[in-house]
């Protein structure tokens, strides 16, 4: 540096009222090889493969859970301009928040759980259907119930399920929060991949709280969706059969 100048400070330059000192920009990253699409938490896509997760919870995380969700239901009574203290509500929010435990205990299940050792070999290639599966559900989004029956069908390849597998299987999707569409794929999917049949058929028929008590309030509305995959959705005549022996 000449004798009698000053060193320069770095070059600024203004955001917001701050000054900020202007850096070079970084080198490049090296290369790497392409990687597909990660798509964030929410995004349709990812929504769509959910229904081949297990999620599981255990009992200890119900106990450990239980006061911060028991405390969650106290804000929502006072919220809704009610008295935690009085008489009738003194224990609601601990009802409430084990109704609610219940309500998702299908969280803590696994198919593999369910199945242990109810899977036969059998020479059977003939429809097998269980129809008017009780089903009760939480709608995730306004939290509260759908109910219905579930119907199902498969055709064997060379093994057969427990009869009441198929009944515990809805049970596990359905007490989850859910919609009903994946609620229905993810009973066939599940059968599936359990047994590799022929093919699978679930149809599922729900009224949904949240059009009855609530918004359109139509009392006598019901939600039909199917899922047909195998020989069920190939299948004209097979598919046929099928819907017609849940309806008779």
């Amino acid at each position: 540096m000449e004798k009698g100048k000053l060193e320069q400070p770095p070059r600024t330059v203004s955001c917001n009222g701050y000054a900020l000192e202007e850096k070079q920009p970084p080198p490049p990253a090296p290369s790497r090889p392409l990687e597909k699409p990660r798509y964030s938490q929410g995004t349709s896509s990812q929504c769509l493969d959910n229904w081949k997760e297990e999620r599981t919870r255990s009992e200890e995380d119900n106990e450990m859970n239980l006061p911060s969700l028991a405390a969650a239901y106290t804000t929502i009574l006072r919220s809704l301009g009610e008295d935690p203290e009085r008489q009738g509500l003194l224990r609601t929010p601990w009802r409430a928040a084990t109704a609610m435990q219940f309500f998702t205990k299908g969280y803590q299940e696994t198919i593999s759980d369910v199945l242990n050792d109810a899977i036969f070999d059998e020479d059977h290639d003939e429809m097998v259907i269980v129809k008017d599966i009780d089903m009760f559900s939480l709608c995730e989004h306004h939290l509260v119930p759908f109910v219905g029956k579930v119907h199902i069908g498969y055709l064997p390849n060379k093994q057969v399920l427990g009869l009441s597998k198929l009944a515990r299987i809805v049970e596990i999707y359905s007490r989850r929060l859910q919609v009903q569409e994946r609620l229905t794929k993810q009973i066939a999917v599940a059968i599936t991949e359990a047994l590799q049949p022929t093919g699978v058929g679930v149809v599922i028929e729900a009224t949904h709280m949240c059009m009855v008590m609530r918004g359109v309030q139509k009392m006598n509305s019901k939600t039909v969706t199917s899922t047909m995959l195998g020989v069920f959705r190939e299948d004209a005549k097979t598919r046929e059969e099928f819907l017609t022996l849940i309806r008779s």
